[in-house]
């Protein structure tokens, strides 16, 4: 196999979580561009419908599902749609999140289980209900967004991110467990662990903080979406077929 078979995803069909803007419409383009056909979901139709429209001007097979991942009902019908549509999901990318900032002391219950719901419940739910059908096939990829808030406590002073960064050690967790109890049945999984990215959720913080993170990054800047197309691609595709339950920092060197 050469390396542009290495890379091409060709007759693949791929589901990307929260796929209407930033990280995930990004990844979803880079599969696209490789050659998938991909579904995207997200709770709002008004980021959904003109991102599959981007990319059906450019020729790109893509459909969205209006979907929240906390509820099991709304997953489940998310997997059967796809499977209707296109017989099969070889890619499932986990990238739907949310996030709420306040003190550890002060934080209400119902926003740490709303953080740790749709961050790491959700990712678990749309693992098991994907995985049953690659397990079903025997192969199967799947790339679970984690951040580098899961691999240490805080970004900065002033940033609360307890919810957030517990749900995010919870996937990558979950990551190495399914990692190892699926690989014998031919599913891969592995996951990204973004730094700073300008997305709507932390475009705010990181305009608060942005010389603060980048003087901590080894680059001295934030990250561009499109650093992340190479790394989502990479997973998906042949070329890290023999990788499995590893997560892969992108963070420009902010976490050395």
């Amino acid at each position: 196999m050469n390396v542009k078979e290495l890379f091409d995803l060709s007759g693949k069909v791929a589901l990307v979580t929260g796929g209407g803007r930033g990280i995930g419409q990004t990844i979803a383009e880079a599969l696209l561009e490789a050659g998938a056909k991909v579904a995207i979901t997200g709770r709002r139709p008004i980021y959904l419908d003109p991102t599959v429209a981007a990319f059906e001007e450019k020729g790109y097979d893509c459909f969205s599902v209006v979907a929240d991942v906390s509820k099991a009902e709304d997953v489940e019908a998310t997997v059967n749609a796809v499977l209707e549509k296109y017989g099969q999901i070889d890619i499932l990318v986990n990238n739907a999140g949310q996030s709420w900032g306040q003190n550890a002391e002060e934080m209400p219950l119902a926003k740490w289980e709303q953080v740790l719901t749709t961050n790491l419940t959700g990712v678990f739910l749309m693992c098991q209900a994907v995985g049953k059908h690659m397990i079903e096939r025997k192969e199967g990829r799947i790339i679970n967004m984690a951040s580098v808030a899961g691999l240490r406590a805080g970004a900065t002073e002033g940033v609360k991110m307890l919810g957030y960064s517990t749900s995010k050690g919870g996937v990558i967790t979950l990551t190495l467990a399914l990692a190892r109890e699926w690989g014998p049945k031919g599913i891969i999984v592995n996951a990204i662990a973004p730094g700073w990215f300008p997305t709507r959720m932390a475009s705010g913080v990181i305009e608060a903080h942005r010389a603060e993170f980048e003087a901590q990054a080894a680059l001295k800047r934030v990250g561009s979406l499109e650093e992340l197309k190479g790394v989502a691609l990479f997973l998906a595709s042949p070329a890290s077929s023999y990788i499995t339950g590893q997560t892969i920092v992108v963070d420009g060197g902010s976490s050395l």
